[in-house]
């Protein structure tokens, strides 16, 4: 690259760092202070009537950050209560649960989902933090009028073979057998999908350079600690870490964005329909990295769970192999010599997302039980009434998805793998109001991408899951709950053995 262009690069991240809407560091330092100096009792607030959390506010929001779903869990059982209230820094955020407070959640218009995550995650770059001259639309309306140009049927069905090619490359390198890590392999497949979805093809066929924006997306995952979301004027090493990634992020992705503004020929590639919006490259830039934290540990999570699920259910595992296997039979030339991810590659579009019930219902159960964290919302407008209780203009509020995943008044034996439950005569997800609560927007490329990985897994691999030891263990390990980013096991870690049994 040019030293002009380097010049530019750096002059754009010099203004996406001057944010009127970042808090300086003296004020964050403030409001800690003062919520030191004042800690609550636990008792209920009259303006509220909903029972506050009591102690030193910064040391009693800590497990909120640190383990999440099980500090919620424990609150509830303590307080006996549908809700209750806690501080972060100078905000208040009230934890709810029950059907009502579902409905009120997720159908209330004033509590706002960027907002909410804003301060209670914190782990994605956004350019509304840096940048007042190039501000990053934050409507989640405008995020989806985005992602809906790059997921309509025409262009899944032009980049799916692509996908495929980039999968089967990622599975080669594993060889014809052997021991692998889902968490960490899996996860590689996801993320090179991802990019290839929301990028362009100089970076999406660059290995070394995936792997280089991998590492940077991992540390800013891994950033959003304690320390760093309740102490952000603390000159941790996780901050110097994030500053580190995102200024190193946001300079290849423009670099990209920059490349692909310069082409003669505009190619079918994200970034060129992005810049056929009219969109500037900041905001292409903040568009592709909410594309990547949204969809890598939400699409990683879940294939890693189906095939572990499935290998550990060898009912289902038949049977979502059998529906993978007639697909082939009936879409595609059963005389071909061509390798199996090219056959798989040549089935259409509309029978990945319409024909195939079986998996539909395996990724279904998948997310019910592994989909389990807290729900983040901030209330911009009036004061909400839930169940009798007020929660007042600029709060905070958290619902733990759990608390109807695992509610045994809707789901007969919640904790067990059962698709059924969602077939004719159960339809158990329908007792309650929200009572299956899955993914967004970015759904329907999320169960495209599952359905490649598993269906070539599946029609491609024999494979059980193992412990440790390489054996099969006599009980499926379950979920961490509080690892956000991963939801590993709890305990030791399991693998995949594999072994390759169809090219």
């Amino acid at each position: 690259m040019s030293a002009s262009f380097n010049e530019t690069v750096l002059d754009s991240w010099a203004a996406f760092q001057q944010s009127p809407l970042a808090l300086p560091a003296a004020t964050v330092g403030v409001g800690i202070l003062m919520t030191l100096a004042y800690p609550t009792l636990f008792s209920s607030k009259k303006s509220t009537d909903i029972r506050e959390l009591g102690g030193l506010s910064i040391l009693t929001a800590w497990p909120f950050f640190s383990r999440r779903h099980d500090f919620l869990k424990e609150h509830f059982a303590t307080s006996g209560e549908n809700m209750f209230t806690f501080k972060v820094l100078h905000h208040a955020v009230t934890a709810m649960k029950g059907e009502e407070a579902r409905k009120a959640f997720f159908d209330t218009k004033s509590l706002n989902f960027t907002e909410g995550y804003k301060i209670l995650m914190g782990a994605a770059p956004r350019l509304t933090d840096v940048d007042k001259s190039a501000q990053q639309p934050e409507e989640v309306s405008w995020f989806n009028k985005q992602l809906s140009i790059l997921m309509n049927k025409k262009r899944l069905s032009d980049v799916i073979p692509t996908l495929f090619d980039d999968v089967q490359a990622r599975m080669d390198g594993w060889g014809k057998e052997g021991r692998m890590d889902p968490f960490k392999d899996i996860y590689d497949l996801v993320f090179q999908m991802t990019v290839r979805m929301a990028t362009c093809r100089e970076l999406a066929s660059d290995i070394e350079e995936i792997k280089r924006l991998q590492a940077d997306y991992w540390t800013l995952e891994k950033s959003a600690t304690p320390t760093a979301l309740l102490l952000p004027w603390f000159p941790s090493k996780a901050k110097r870490d994030k500053e580190a990634a995102t200024k190193d992020l946001f300079m290849k992705l423009y670099g990209y964005v920059e490349l692909r503004r310069a082409a003669d020929v505009p190619s079918a590639d994200a970034i060129d329909l992005l810049l056929a919006e009219g969109l500037s490259t900041e905001h292409i830039v903040g568009f592709i990295l909410n594309v990547i934290f949204a969809g890598v540990v939400n699409t990683g999570i879940n294939s890693c769970w189906a095939l572990l699920f499935l290998s550990y259910n060898k009912e289902w595992k038949e049977k979502v192999t059998a529906e993978v296997n007639a697909l082939v039979e009936t879409h595609t030339n059963s005389t071909s010599d061509e390798p199996l991810h090219k056959r798989l590659a040549a089935i259409p579009i509309s029978v990945w997302e319409d024909e195939m019930p079986v998996m539909d219902t395996v990724i279904r159960e998948t997310i019910r039980l592994v989909v389990n964290g807290a729900a983040l919302r901030r209330n911009l407008d009036d004061d909400l009434h839930v169940s009798s209780k007020i929660i007042p203009k600029g709060n905070f509020v958290a619902y733990q998805v759990s608390d109807a995943h695992f509610n045994p008044d809707i789901y007969t034996n919640p904790m067990e793998f059962d698709p059924r439950r969602f077939g004719p005569g159960r339809e158990e997800d329908k007792k309650q109001t929200f009572a299956y609560l899955g993914w967004g927007a970015g759904m329907k490329v999320a169960k495209l991408e599952i359905k490649i990985i598993v269906a070539l897994f599946l029609a491609g691999y024999e494979y059980d899951v193992v412990d440790s030891a390489g054996n099969f263990p006599k009980s499926l390990p379950k979920p961490d709950y509080n690892d956000i980013q991963q939801a590993r096991p709890v305990g030791d870690p399991c693998f995949i053995q594999f072994k390759r049994v169809v090219e």
